[in-house]
Parts: structure tokens; C-alpha cells; sequence
């Protein structure tokens, strides 16, 4: 048991529920914004090495910076600057630059293998403030008393142990705890799902530093290299109800990329769909919060908050769940260290982070939902499907990619630039 007080509870300043990228990064910060008494819990026995690799766009790339960790990253991810994206039926081929300028291309974009992004965030912490295998069961929050004049939150854990805290944060994922407690809305189906993976090749590939992607109907498929050995790529579709039974059987998601849905793409995607490591290979069910929901709900009741997929899901089409997840960590560590030196002021920093953030996820959460609607097949449509489809994708182009793209280039500024 952690050392507590005579009642055997165990107390802290902050308690970070997720040992995930949104709960590394926040607990990181957190540490590094100068929070004594932090522990980090996570139902899990370490950190995770599954999955294949997260896209860092230079929203995420900036939070890295203001961390201190994106020089760690730097010389081993090389930065993508060029998207190729070819309609398969048409066959034309669009080649936009995926961040910047032709004469100032920007930071580019970095392929990281996601075991390695979390192991160089939990580099970071002090062995002792991270519990594993403690899987959060209830949360109270306890009055005001003699002894604690501000009042603190209980939190049970499933081996029969007492954790107290002053603040809690969740970062528990798109099923959180912490989220459900403080009413936020279930997240909603987007009835689209992605296959992703790593591609692994010995001798070096010879594909391009770019991303190529092919759009084919309701199917978006993309790889792009992580370094000279290995591609992640994946693919967005409508799910069909089938696909929901071999969700946790890679070798059966890799014959079913392979097959049904890798049909129409080339067969260079083929290919380096059929190199991949099996143990990166997943297929995620994509959920997300609606933009109404982000709007009326409020993900804050006194010192309890929320960041990363338990505030704000996101499609994966859109692929900023890890950079807006990075985001939420330093400006929430930003404000709790401008008002840590009083202590009464913690409830006031919780209010500034979920103000700020709470605008521009919404925002996003609005793009993911027409980006689900802009890829889907809408076949239930019969013969107006196809033009309702067509209509949909020319106003998505034209009004909601553009900032798409502003919310690519977003710069949350380092830990001591004032909310």
C-alpha cells in the first residue's frame, strides 16, 4: 500500500487516471510544471507496446516541443511534407502539401511508433508516482472538515485500496470512468472503422517520403514511411456488422485487409499491407463526441476534468486524437501551474483549461462528424446516394478542409507562456 494517512489512505495533489498518450503527457507535464505529489494510475501492468504508430501533425510536434521531447524524436522519424491522393475510379491524382507553404513547407509530418512515444513520456516520471494494475472502480468527493479545509476526492481502486486527491484527472480513454461521473455523453457511432498497421522491411523500401493515399468509394487507404524499414498505413471504411468479430484477431483483420478491404487500391498498397508485423496490425471501431454534446455537457465539476479521448473522441479519418491529447496536457499543466501557489486557485485553473480547450475540440468534434458523413457510402440513399455523396464531399473540400488544416498548424506555445 502507498503511504497515506493514519486510515490508510493514500493522498496526493493530483491523481491522473490513464497511463495511455493523454495520461503520460498530462502526468509529465504536470510533473515538469513543478506538481510534488502526483501518481499516475493505470488498470494495466506497464506500458502498453501494442498498436502500430501515431501521425504527429505540428500541433502534436509543437506540444512535443514544449515538453522538451521532440529532439528525441527528431533524428529518428524523419518529417513528411508531401500528400499524393488518387481517386481510384477517376484515377486523378492530387499532390498537396501537408503542412506550410511551397516556399516555407513547415515542420512537416512524423510517423512515431507509438510504443515509442510512450516510452519517452514515461522516461519522464519518477518511478514512484506511476501505479500499475489499479483499475479505478468509484469516485466521491468528500466535504469540507477539519482536517482537509478545501475538501478532497476518493477514489476506491479494485484491490480494496483508498487513493485521496485534490484534483483528478481523467484520461481513461473514450469509455472513461471519470468521464461518465462528471454526465458527459456516451460517444456516438460513426459507423465507420479503421484497419491500421506497420510494414516491416529488413533491406530498406524504396517508397517515397510521402503520404500516398487512395480513396475508393467509402474506403480511404494510406501508407507513409516511418523511417527507411517501415510504413504505417491503414484503411477507413463503413463498418459491416461481420467486422465487428474479428476485431481482436490479427491475422484474421490482415486477410480481411488484404482482401475485401484493400479492393480497387493498386497493388503496391497491397503489397505493403501484406509485409506487416501481426502484432501492430488492429481495427478500431471508430467513436466520437458529438459537437452539441461538447457544447451543452461540461467536462469539469470542481477539480475533477477530463483530457485525450475521455474529453473528446475523435474519428480516426481525421487522425489528431494523440496530437489534441498532447495539446490538452501542456495547457492544462500551464494554468495548474499558474495558480498552484494558491491552492484556492486550483478550481479556478481546471475552469480556464476546460474554457479554452472546450471551444476548439468542439470545433474539431464538428469536422470529424462531417468527415464521417463526407466518407460514408450513404447507399441507404439507393439512387440519390451517390449524389448526395458527391455534393457532400465538394462542400466538405471546399469549407472544412481548410480548417482542418488551421487545426493542423495549431501551436498550444511551451508551459510558462501564460494561459
Amino acid at each position: 500500500m502507498l503511504p497515506g494517512d493514519e486510515a490508510g489512505a493514500a493522498e496526493y495533489e493530483v491523481v491522473v487516471v490513464g497511463a495511455g498518450i493523454a495520461g503520460l503527457a498530462c502526468a509529465t507535464a504536470l510533473h515538469q510544471a513543478g506538481v510534488q505529489r502526483l501518481l499516475l494510475l493505470d488498470k494495466y501492468d506497464g506500458v502498453r507496446s501494442d498498436g502500430a504508430a501515431v501521425l504527429l501533425y505540428p500541433n502534436g510536434w509543437h506540444a512535443l516541443e514544449a515538453l522538451g521531447l521532440a529532439h528525441k524524436l527528431k533524428d529518428i522519424y524523419p518529417a513528411c511534407y508531401l500528400e499524393k491522393q488518387t481517386n481510384v475510379e477517376t484515377g486523378e491524382t492530387k499532390e498537396m502539401l501537408l503542412t506550410g507553404t511551397v516556399d516555407r513547407p513547415g515542420i512537416g509530418v512524423r510517423v512515431v511508433h507509438r510504443k515509442v512515444l510512450l516510452k519517452v513520456l514515461a522516461e519522464e516520471l519518477p518511478q514512484a508516482s506511476v501505479r500499475f494494475t489499479s483499475k479505478l472502480l468509484s469516485i466521491e468527493r468528500k466535504q469540507a472538515s477539519e482536517k482537509s479545509r478545501s475538501g478532497f476526492i476518493e477514489l476506491k481502486l479494485d484491490d480494496g485500496s483508498v487513493i485521496r486527491t485534490k484534483v483528478l484527472i481523467g484520461c481513461d480513454g473514450v469509455h472513461s470512468v471519470v468521464a461518465q461521473w462528471l454526465g458527459l455523453s456516451q460517444p456516438a457511432d460513426s459507423q465507420r472503422s479503421i484497419v491500421r498497421g506497420l510494414a516491416k522491411f529488413e533491406k530498406g523500401h524504396d517508397f517515397s517520403n510521402e503520404l500516398q493515399e487512395y480513396v475508393f468509394k467509402d474506403k480511404r487507404g494510406a501508407y507513409v514511411p516511418a523511417n527507411d524499414k517501415e510504413l504505417y498505413w491503414y484503411i477507413a471504411h463503413d463498418t459491416d456488422p461481420k467486422d465487428l468479430e474479428i476485431t481482436m484477431h490479427p491475422r484474421l483483420i490482415l486477410k480481411q485487409a488484404m482482401g475485401r478491404l484493400a479492393e480497387g487500391f493498386p497493388d503496391n498498397f497491397k503489397h505493403v499491407v501484406s509485409c506487416s508485423d501481426l502484432n501492430t496490425v488492429a481495427w478500431t471501431h471508430m467513436l466520437y463526441r458529438t459537437p452539441w454534446g461538447l457544447f451543452l455537457g461540461w467536462p469539469q465539476r470542481n477539480l475533477i476534468t477530463v483530457a485525450g479521448d475521455a474529453f473528446h473522441p475523435i474519428a480516426s479519418d481525421l487522425s489528431l486524437g494523440s496530437c489534441m491529447a498532447l495539446e490538452d496536457a501542456v495547457i492544462l499543466a500551464r494554468y495548474v501551474s499558474s495558480y498552484m501557489k494558491n491552492q484556492h486557485g486550483l478550481k479556478d485553473a481546471i475552469e480556464a483549461y476546460v474554457k479554452q480547450r472546450r471551444w476548439r475540440v468542439a470545433l474539431l468534434a464538428a469536422w470529424s462528424f462531417l468527415s464521417v458523413w463526407a466518407h460514408h457510402s450513404w447507399s441507404g440513399l439507393g439512387f440519390l446516394g451517390w449524389p448526395v455523396r458527391f455534393l457532400w464531399k465538394k462542400v466538405y473540400n471546399w469549407f472544412v478542409v481548410p480548417r482542418i488544416k488551421e487545426t493542423k498548424n495549431y501551436d498550444c506555445r511551451n508551459l510558462n507562456s501564460g494561459g
